[in-house]
C-alpha cells in the first residue's frame, strides 16, 4: 500500500464502529450524517484522524510535533490524543470559515497546547 493508504487503512482499523458501514459501500455512498440525528460523521471524523497524521508526518504547523510528543504520554493511546486534537483543529478551521480567512495555525498550536 501507498504510505496514505497505510494511513487510512490505520484508522480505520481503530474505529471498528465504522466497519459496517464502510462494508456496505452502496449504503456509506447514499447515507447522509445530518448533525441533527446527534451522530458524527464518520467520514469526517476519520478525515480529520488523516489531517492530524499529515500534520505529524509534515511538522505543519511548526512545533505540532513535539507538541504531540510532550502530551502522548499523559493520553492512554495515541488516538485519544488526536480526538483531543481534532477539537482543536475543528474550532481553527470553523473560524478560519466563518471569517473566510486562513486557519490561525497559532491558535491551533495554542489550543493544542492546552489540552491536559
Amino acid at each position: 500500500m501507498e504510505p496514505l493508504e497505510q494511513v487510512v487503512a490505520g484508522i480505520i482499523r481503530e474505529h471498528p464502529e465504522y466497519h459496517s458501514l464502510l462494508e456496505d459501500e452502496e449504503h456509506a455512498l447514499r447515507e447522509d450524517f445530518p448533525p441533527e440525528r446527534g451522530e458524527p460523521n464518520p467520514f469526517l471524523h476519520m478525515s480529520m484522524h488523516i489531517a492530524v497524521h499529515e500534520q505529524l508526518a509534515t511538522d505543519r504547523p511548526p512545533g505540532i510535533v513535539a507538541i504531540y510528543h510532550s502530551l502522548l504520554p499523559r493520553f492512554s493511546s495515541p488516538q485519544d490524543l488526536e480526538h483531543r486534537m481534532m477539537e482543536c483543529l475543528a474550532d481553527v478551521l470553523w473560524a478560519a470559515e466563518r471569517g473566510e480567512s486562513m486557519p490561525d495555525e497559532t491558535a491551533y498550536l495554542e489550543c493544542v497546547k492546552r489540552i491536559a
